[in-house]
């Protein structure tokens, strides 16, 4: 393992440190517990969203904190969930008269960690569990797993209540966003946590994982390496049985890396990905490409589309600026 560290025991300690004063301007770092909150104010009634998660991600979820999108996020150690502590000192810290959303990638340990918290807080709230990956059947005994779409749903739902949408109203749209929201990941590579020192599961030269969750989990099934063509089109068949575009639907495509393919091969999933559905009649509107729901230093993506109408699409434009996406300001 080579990686740039000092100690295992203070590297996410540090990384934030260092991501704070990177973007010192949007946000800052509360050290006990962790979390990082916006710096500037919000209007009095704004509905303050909450996400988090283990580390390892970035920039989910801290790298989405900032005007139009994030009031705070709650980072753990790598791949391990926030303690309900940090949710719920983060949730009194940037709550403003409007209530709370929890946007709760579907986890155990996430889930019943953001659950205790709620629990313990003393203001109106609502938890919106994000399940986007396709890999899994609806009717999985756990549930699906939040990957990729938690950024599309954080996005949406950002804009509605920077805009002053009340508590319902935000949980209601972020529940149709996650519904019309799907993703499918390959891994062509495992990644390798710090403290294990190792890759976190073996895969074959000329293998890959389809289906792959963003910790490493395992997917739908292991095949050989194939052409970008044939994988993307694995993926794609996927994810159009899973919404079933009709002709004429606008739509957004995001193309995620894991954190170690280059974009100039992203951009060939997207090329490909984009062609699969301007085929079938779909109008690929709005595009979303790189590294934005990594899993430390895996080689793969996923992929991601999520349907728009008009109002969708009017709030995915609205204006963001938080350290990793930012437009419109």
């Amino acid at each position: 393992m080579k990686k740039f560290i000092n100690s295992i025991d203070t590297l996410l300690d540090e990384s934030l440190s260092g991501f704070a004063k990177a973007h010192a301007d949007i946000i800052q770092f509360n050290t006990q517990p962790h979390f990082i909150q916006r710096i500037k104010p919000t209007a009095p009634g704004k509905v303050a969203l909450i996400s988090g998660g283990g580390s390892g991600h970035e920039p989910l979820h801290t790298g989405f904190v900032g005007s139009g999108m994030l009031d705070a996020a709650c980072p753990g150690q790598i791949f391990t969930s926030p303690t309900p502590d940090q949710m719920l000192a983060a949730a009194q810290a940037v709550e403003n008269g409007g209530g709370v959303i929890f946007i709760v990638k579907n986890y155990a340990g996430d889930v019943m960690n953001f659950e205790i918290a709620a629990e313990m807080l003393d203001c109106p709230h609502e938890t919106l569990l994000v399940c986007d990956d396709a890999s899994f059947p609806k009717n999985h005994s756990t549930g699906r797993r939040g990957v990729a779409g938690t950024l599309i749903v954080e996005k949406i739902i950002g804009a509605a209540a920077e805009s002053g949408a009340d508590l319902a109203t935000c949980k209601a749209l972020g529940d149709r966003v996650n519904l019309v929201t799907a993703s499918m990941g390959v891994a062509l590579s495992s990644c390798t946590v710090p403290a294990l020192g190792k890759p976190t599961f073996e895969i074959g030269e000329n293998e890959i994982e389809m289906g792959v969750g963003i910790h490493g989990e395992r997917g739908r099934e292991r095949i050989a390496m194939s052409s970008a063509s044939e994988i993307v089109d694995y993926l794609t068949d996927i994810i159009d049985e899973e919404l079933k575009p009709q002709k004429g639907q606008s739509a957004l495509l995001h193309i995620n890396g894991f954190g170690a393919t280059p974009l100039m091969e992203l951009h060939l999933i997207y090329q490909l990905a984009s062609q699969y559905w301007e085929k079938r009649g779909i109008n690929i509107c709005r595009s979303l490409v790189g590294n934005y729901t990594t899993s430390l230093d895996m080689a793969g993506c996923s992929i991601t589309l999520s349907l728009l109408d008009e109002e969708l699409l009017h709030l995915w434009d609205a204006p963001v600026h938080a350290a990793a996406l930012r437009w419109g300001c």
